[in-house]
């Protein structure tokens, strides 16, 4: 339960800071991010650093192919490999970040999205579990950065 209510409340702060400052923060790979921050604080792919870095580079990637090659048939699997490669060469997979590549062909937005809803709404994600997990949990959170 407390998992779940941790989830709740960062989800609602992304979406009423959204509302509150007209930005777009809210990304579909949001909610499998607060599924991890706050269900499996522990794991390393739920460390600040990789859910941060991890959804960076899957949109950079993604934009890049997108940009690069257009919305033909295997640029978006090439952004998708490229992503997963990146994220575990770099030491910062975060599985929920994978969706981004797919989320940015389907919206074809503009490089803006790295700010915002990527940057701007996992940081939130991330700051809210950083005092929630501290808060509700014995162990400390996060295990590293």
């Amino acid at each position: 339960m407390l998992s779940a209510l941790g989830g709740f409340i960062a989800i609602a702060f992304v979406a009423w800071l959204a509302g509150v400052t007209g930005q777009p923060l809210i990304l579909g790979s949001l909610g499998a991010s607060c599924v991890m921050l706050f269900g499996f604080p522990d794991l390393p792919f739920s460390q600040p650093r990789n859910a941060i870095f991890g959804h960076l580079v899957s949109s950079m990637i993604g934009l890049g192919c997108l940009y690069c090659f257009g919305s033909v048939w295997w640029s978006l699997p090439l952004a998708l490999s490229l992503s997963l490669a990146v994220m575990i060469a770099l030491g910062i997979t975060h599985p929920p970040a994978g969706s981004n590549p797919v989320i940015i062909f389907l919206g074809q937005p503009g490089w803006n999205f790295l700010i915002f809803p990527t940057f701007a709404g996992i940081s939130v994600i991330v700051l809210v579990a950083l005092i929630y997990n501290n808060l509700a949990r014995k162990t400390p959170y996060p295990k590293y950065w």
